[in-house]
């Protein structure tokens, strides 16, 4: 995958490889091995793999866009073919002297530098803007009624999880039938060999360690624990599930999105949190969130951090028109929309806190990073607490229609929000007590 990865962005940015792009198929599954012997002369590194929703073939082509490939034999046993599209991360203003050791920092001091959580109106680490307190998720009020569920998991689907970090470690997601198995066999069966923590598609192996800092930093705004050193998550009780698709430098492609959702399905996750972007639509991630949808997963995805009206041009995952996703926009400390956040009063839902956000990083370190990657997990977190409080209750679970409505109808609307999503800013209490009132 890497060498797909490598020749992708060659051919996009110095035009020099021998083939001119990377293409995903559809393909027909009777006539998978057809389509592999029609396409070998003109096809390079062809490479299958299965999912719940279809057999894929990535491959590289001459062909200067897709429609010249539907000319060739082979996509007679084709459903579709598009590019193998490009994701990314963009986290903005990351500041190295905000790099903490929890070694030398006790947890209230790192917990007062949290405004997302508690906003007093001076604790923002964002010099650009004026802090105003209560401006945050209300995350005290919301743990009186539940810190989160360990039987929940939601997958953080991004450049992988420092799973050995003191403030993770005790809620990231442990695979028992692997754990408790031998090296190097399936032992649970699932097509994935070791996969103790998750999965990483960028190398296929069973080792999602980070080597970013970005899947880390959006996984400890979800579930660093509450214990008293670091930083705490908004969810003090959940499984972390990482899955790495990004590789070190943000970047990975469609396929390996698509391979990486088809894996959180399989091993059960509620909720996937998606803080990356990029690309135009692409049916095969369309076909992936769908088939999530049809799970019963919620899929939360960033708006991102290009100051775009989404309405007008669309940015995907998180302008998929499906009922499970989840847009999410970025605020500051003041309630206002963070100068970078995307918008869109028809296609993103809410806004959470994204602008100087500290949490977890490499190394069982902490820095600040903005972008609606940060107010992403935070949102994620907030639904992971609702479906946590409907497990401790034993109600049934809701729709995803009257999840979406929930959030939205208990924001709470800022005047520099209005008209820029569905809703406001996420209050955690409120969406936990159904307060709908005043938005």
């Amino acid at each position: 995958m890497k060498k797909t990865c490598a020749l992708l962005l060659l051919s996009c940015f110095f035009a020099v490889t021998a083939f001119s792009a990377s293409f995903l198929a559809k393909v027909d599954p009777e006539h998978k091995d057809w389509f592999l012997y029609e396409g070998q002369e003109n096809f390079a590194n062809m490479r299958t793999f299965s999912t719940s929703f279809g057999e894929f073939v990535e491959f590289d082509a001459y062909e200067e866009s897709v429609d010249d490939l539907y000319y060739h034999e082979a996509m007679d046993y084709t459903e579709y073919v598009e590019r193998n599209d490009f994701y990314f991360i963009d986290p903005i203003d990351e500041d190295p002297f905000e790099s903490l050791d929890s070694v030398y920092t006790p947890e209230d001091e790192l917990y007062s530098r949290q405004w997302a959580l508690k906003n007093t109106g001076t604790n923002a680490l964002d010099v650009d803007a004026e802090g105003r307190a209560g401006v945050d998720m209300n995350a005290e009020m919301a743990w009186g009624i539940t810190r989160g569920d360990s039987r929940l998991k939601i997958a953080v689907i991004d450049t992988g999880v420092d799973y050995n970090h003191p403030d993770l470690v005790d809620n990231m997601w442990i695979n028992e039938a692997e754990f408790h198995g031998e090296e190097g066999v399936d032992d649970d069966g699932n097509g994935f060999v070791d996969d103790i923590h998750g999965y990483d598609f960028v190398h296929n192996d069973g080792d999602p360690m980070d080597d970013h800092s970005h899947g880390t930093h959006c996984a400890g705004i979800i579930a660093a624990t509450h214990d008293q050193t670091g930083i705490a998550g908004l969810m003090g009780d959940v499984q972390i599930v990482a899955i790495k698709f990004l590789g070190r430098r943000g970047g990975g492609s469609l396929a390996d999105a698509v391979k990486s959702i088809d894996y959180a399905m399989k091993v059960g996750v509620h909720i996937m949190s998606n803080s990356w972007g990029g690309g135009g639509f692409n049916q095969a991630l369309y076909d992936a969130i769908f088939a999530a949808k049809e799970k019963g997963i919620l899929f939360v995805a960033a708006a991102g951090n290009s100051n775009n009206n989404n309405d007008k041009r669309p940015s995907y995952p998180a302008t998929y028109d499906i009922e499970n996703v989840i847009s999410v926009g970025a605020m500051d400390s003041s309630g206002k929309r963070a100068s970078f956040s995307s918008y869109g009063a028809k296609t993103v839902d809410i806004f959470a806190p994204g602008a100087k956000i500290l949490s977890s990083v490499l190394g069982g370190k902490y820095k600040s990073y903005s972008g609606t990657s940060m107010a992403t997990p935070y949102v994620s977190a907030a639904l992971g607490l609702l479906l946590a409080m409907e497990m401790n209750t034993f109600e049934s679970l809701m729709s995803f229609g009257e999840i979406k409505d929930r959030l939205i109808e208990t924001s709470i609307m800022e005047p520099n929000l209005e008209g820029r999503a569905r809703g406001g800013r996420v209050d955690t209490y409120r969406l936990l007590m159904d307060e709908r009132e005043g938005l």
